[in-house]
């Protein structure tokens, strides 16, 4: 590129958009940096995805215990210690971070530690004052946990998502606001540890953005071990009483009620951090807090990008990474296919049992006019999910009518965000229920399942 700037691009952020793209840039040939005010990884590898999986794995395996019980064998719990489960998702974030660090080097991209500021098309200010200029400016600044009023954190008793993967001890009871994603996967980690937990959710069902089949499916699931689910309900307000807290609900029937916990975790979703970004000192407006894009995430600045949980896009890591790729191989010339498509982003949801999904559910299929077909198989016509004692769930694919192109796909229970891709791959390479039905499939595994779900759509499943 031509120009006398530091840099062929600066990223503003180094999380899964920022730091993937700067390794990609440095793979091109173009010379990057990444400024990070924080620690390399972002959101994702420090305070939501990793430590997270890391905690619900050490639930899992606490929950294991019970099928030794079953075993006649005889386990202790007395001396069990949270403190040591939350080392230990500390841990592999550390790990992770490091890696990033050490990625970021093996590729010639240089980190600036501190907080930017755009001055210009071409340059940002640092809060140590110095200036670093680029020919191009990425931001891939990320998200923070949204806040709504009267239910504001206090990192003690009313708690972010960030909050609840910092705890080192358990509470007795914990509230939960908010049954997406975050939602339902703290849910799992609690109960799972013996917590008693409440789990609040506005709308109809939980996990709203899933497939309401599927979310049957994990409303049974909890339910059985406890959890107590309010749907249709909303949270009024809530405030500090005695040692926790206490929040007001209503439900869709207006009667309200009032439920004490230990702490509140209010988790309803996340919000763009496109505030001190300094986008006014370029003209970038923004919408609805997003920043608007082009189809290969330009920005109405032509040397400014933007990628991942700042723009209107689902706010997934994977999502910020392919973004990010798009971006640099635009500014590298080699004419990368515009855009991610949306209907072939998976979702994963890593509760118990797992959900996961990509493309229309059959709410949205039917909002929208579009004709569909489904085949449904259950998990317990798997020999694999039986033989391992998990044959809660379902692989449902929607396809069409007269054309069998799959348009979506929803499986709840084990191995759910591994099995999804076998089906998401067959629909980016434009294959066909039939093709998945005629595979042979190892025998047993859960990727039966999907082969038998194909089947279905075909007319001739065997184990249905």
């Amino acid at each position: 590129m031509e120009g006398n700037y530091d840099y062929d691009v600066v990223i503003i952020g180094a999380g899964p958009g920022g730091y993937v793209s700067a390794i990609r840039a440095s793979q091109l040939g173009l010379k990057a940096a990444v400024i990070e005010k924080d620690r390399p990884g972002g959101v994702c590898l420090n305070m939501g995805c990793i430590p997270s999986k890391a905690l619900i794995h050490q639930a899992e395996v606490f929950r294991s215990i019970d099928d030794l019980r079953k075993m006649g064998v005889e386990v202790d719990t007395s001396k069990f210690d949270y403190g040591v489960v939350y080392k230990k998702s500390r841990k592999a974030a550390d790990m992770l971070s490091k890696g990033v660090n050490f990625l970021l080097k093996k590729n010639n991209v240089d980190l600036i530690e501190g907080t930017a500021v755009l001055k210009s098309p071409h340059e940002v200010s640092m809060d140590d004052g110095r200036t670093v200029s680029g020919e191009n400016i990425l931001i891939a600044a990320g998200s923070s946990p949204r806040v709504i009023p009267g239910f504001e954190f206090d990192g003690d008793r009313v708690l972010s998502s960030d909050d609840a993967l910092m705890l080192q001890e358990l509470p007795e009871k914990l509230l939960i606001l908010g049954a997406g994603a975050i939602g339902v996967e703290f849910a799992h980690i609690m109960n799972a540890f013996g917590v008693e937990v409440h789990l609040v959710e506005l709308m109809d069902h939980i996990i709203p953005l899933e497939d309401a089949e599927l979310a049957a499916v994990l409303d049974r699931s909890f339910k059985k071990r406890g959890i107590k689910i309010y749907t249709s309900t909303k949270a009024l307000w809530a405030k500090l009483s005695g040692a926790g807290a206490v929040a007001q609900l209503e439900a869709a029937d207006g009667k309200k009620m009032e439920i004490e916990a230990d702490k509140v975790l209010v988790v309803i979703g996340r919000a763009p951090n496109t505030q001190g970004l300094g986008l006014e000192n370029v003209g970038i407006e923004t919408e609805k807090g997003f920043i608007p894009v082009g189809d290969y995430y330009q920005t109405k600045i032509g040397s400014i990008y933007a990628v991942g949980d700042v723009v209107a896009s689902p706010l997934l890591a994977h999502v910020a990474s392919k973004e990010g790729e798009i971006t640099i191989e635009h500014l590298a010339g080699k004419n990368p296919v515009p855009r991610i498509v949306k209907e072939e982003i998976p979702s994963a949801i890593y509760c118990e049992p797992q959900i996961a999904s990509f493309g229309y559910s059959e709410t949205r299929a039917s909002e929208e006019g579009i004709p569909f077909k489904k085949a449904v198989f259950p998990y317990r016509g798997a020999g694999k999910a039986v033989a391992v004692e998990k044959s809660e769930g379902m692989v449902k694919v929607l396809y069409d009518p007269e054309t069998s192109e799959i348009i979506g796909a929803h499986v709840a229970g084990t191995d759910a965000t591994e099995i999804i891709h076998e089906i998401l791959l067959a629909k980016s390479s434009e294959l066909l229920p039939a093709n998945i039905a005629g595979m042979v499939h190892a025998h047993p595994t859960i990727s039966e399942a999907v082969m038998e779900a194909m089947r279905v759509a075909e007319g001739w499943a065997i184990h249905i």
